[in-house]
């Protein structure tokens, strides 16, 4: 049986993973449940799925959350409650699932404790990659990608020598505006950017899609998952999300990862890898979808990937300031303090204004992210 804590239990993918763990109740047990402020759907999932422990983002939370929890079950909460939740459970696999580096303490926590780690919060390998893998590495921990992507090259990987890669290419959709021109895009709503054509996402993924900074932070979570140069890293625009990547090899045989989109497919294989269940996704169709359309990409189009590039190449505390400029921006967005093309602007003059400094422990990035999101805050 395997013992699972999610962190992020009441967003798309932990309620995605609480489905199915729900559909296999025997082959699972539930250890912790992290959310942030959602106490209705928390205690909904602690009493179906009885957690020794779950964590909200704040005490006065957790309060509420007490008396209606089930007998045995003891809530926390904070950042010291995540990272408590994340490590000192009965768990031998974290669903790291919280949205923005909030969850980067309780995934080194975790990891730390020898648990292996389900990812689905990119924005930890893309503010402390360096520390993350370095971590895990030492630890012998499995880091196991639940991002579609990410999961479609490592499966595309299994059995073959890293050495005879030649290319990974990510896929993205394009998001809600892939077929608008940028002059389209002045005076785009809020609820116009969160109508995803393919998925059903949280809102700052969502958004994220839209400017194609998620393919960015994508792009960075890839070079140190699979270890490869940003050269050999590229990104191709494939509406239909059928193809969620693939690898090109030396030999130039191409291997790809295909099926209609929905993230149980990568969430179920991160919890039982190496072993295949039978999925409650749909099957996938060729013949009833007939064509498959792809376009370059185009980094004028969309700067924010470009952004992503151009940090993870500089490395140091640059993918940090990327992250935090990002997810300051999109908050004020969907806040309706700036306009949808202003949430490039934003990030932009974040990093012109940066200087480069070394990261080497959590403390030191935590001090570039505070500067970050402030500097974000106030242009």
């Amino acid at each position: 049986m395997k013992k699972l804590t999610i962190l992020g239990s009441t967003g798309s993918i932990g309620t995605q993973t609480l489905d199915i763990v729900g559909r296999e109740p025997d082959r699972y047990r539930i250890e912790g449940l992290a959310a942030g402020s959602n106490v209705d759907l928390l205690v909904r999932q602690a009493r179906q799925f009885r957690p020794k422990t779950v964590c909200l983002s704040s005490k006065a939370l957790a309060d509420e959350a007490r008396p209606h929890l089930p007998a045995g079950t003891k809530a926390v909460f904070g950042d010291e409650g995540l990272v408590q939740i994340a490590a000192e459970t009965d768990a031998d696999t974290v669903m790291t699932a919280i949205v923005g580096s909030r969850g980067l303490p309780a995934t080194l926590a975790a990891i730390d404790a020898g648990k292996s780690i389900a990812l689905a919060n990119k924005e930890t390998l893309v503010t402390a990659g360096h520390l993350v893998m370095r971590r895990a590495a030492e630890r012998g921990v499995a880091i196991l990608p639940v991002d579609s992507e990410h999961s479609a090259i490592f499966q595309c990987l299994n059995g073959e020598r890293r050495q005879d890669i030649q290319l990974i290419t990510l896929t993205a959709s394009g998001g809600s505006f892939r077929d608008r021109t940028r002059e389209e895009l002045h005076g785009v709503t809020v609820a116009e950017a969160l109508n995803h054509p393919n998925w059903s996402m949280g809102a700052k993924v969502t958004i994220d899609s839209a400017t194609m900074a998620n393919k960015g932070l994508e792009v960075i979570e890839a070079h140190w998952l699979f270890g490869l140069p940003y050269d050999r890293i590229e990104v191709l625009i494939h509406p239909e999300s059928i193809i969620h990547s693939y690898v090109e090899f030396v030999d130039r045989s191409v291997v790809a990862q295909l099926g209609l989109p929905d993230m149980r497919v990568p969430i179920q294989y991160a919890l039982t890898y190496p072993e295949r269940r039978v999925s409650p996704a749909e099957p996938l169709d060729l013949a009833k979808l007939s064509a498959l359309h792809f376009r370059t990409m185009d980094y004028d189009r969309y700067p924010c990937l470009r952004f992503a590039y151009e940090s993870g190449r500089a490395g140091k505390s640059v993918p940090t300031v990327f992250n935090a400029a990002n997810e300051t921006a999109v908050a004020r967005f969907l806040n309706g303090e700036i306009t949808f093309l202003q949430i490039e602007d934003v990030i932009a003059s974040v990093l012109d204004r940066h200087e480069i400094v070394e990261v080497p422990d959590v403390t030191a990035i935590a001090e570039v992210d505070a500067w970050a999101r402030r500097t974000a805050a106030s242009i």
